[in-house]
């Protein structure tokens, strides 16, 4: 395939946190491979080399080629150990795939479009579910689930069984999960009671000044 992300890994390192920080200052990243029910093999990859198959539009679930001496692998990137605090990769766990097995990846989901109406009520789409959990084959996972929400007003709510799988990939997720509602904001609505409250104010007051009149004109009387 001309779009096949290739990554070169080299066999033989030590295990441990000292071999492994050795190889970090080396600009390499340790990583392990394994699944398909064969033994697991300690490896390392180039960190310039592993960013650029990671950054493509697949992100982390990108089928990589493993290139393990002289055979080849197909994988993908199972967990990623970064440092708490500089964020660098620490360690790569890749898990072997087969072509024609479905593997179960997370997605992410990405709303299009503009709710005009939902904007005209100074309201706004709260996206609760970011990613979704599905099932495919590896050369069939989608890069992303876009989702469009120009048509939503607000109290609407767009669920998991709104979303248009691709051919080839199911999910496992309640169709009635929320994906995003179209809400006021806070500040709408805190608008809006301060609104009903000067409202509130001035009737009570012009309530008052009717009471006062009436008082005055029995008084007259």
């Amino acid at each position: 395939m001309s779009d096949q992300l290739v990554l070169i890994a080299e066999t033989g390192r030590e295990t441990g946190s000292r071999p492994s920080r050795r190889l970090r200052r080396e600009g390499r990243v340790p990583a392990v491979v394994y699944g398909l029910d064969r033994d697991p093999v300690a490896v390392s990859v180039a960190w310039p080399e592993l960013r650029r198959v990671l950054t493509t539009e697949a992100g982390l679930n990108a089928v990589i080629t493993l290139r393990v001496g002289d055979d080849e692998e197909l994988t993908m990137v199972k967990e990623i150990q970064r440092h708490p605090v500089r964020r660098d990769v620490l360690h790569v766990d890749f898990v072997r795939v087969a072509a024609d097995v479905a593997v179960e990846v997370e997605v992410p989901i990405e709303l299009v479009g503009e709710p005009v109406e939902v904007q005209r009520a100074d309201g706004m789409v709260d996206q609760v579910l970011h990613t979704l959990t599905v099932s495919a084959r590896p050369a069939d996972v989608p890069d992303v689930l876009r989702l469009d929400i120009s048509g939503l007003e607000i109290g609407d709510v767009v669920r998991v069984g709104d979303l248009e799988l691709p051919a080839g990939v199911t999910t496992d997720v309640d169709a009635d999960e929320a994906v995003a509602t179209a809400v006021v904001t806070r500040s709408t609505l805190e608008a809006m009671a301060a609104e009903e409250g000067e409202e509130a104010a001035a009737e009570a007051g012009e309530a008052g000044e009717a009471a006062g009149e009436a008082d005055a004109d029995a008084g007259d009387d």
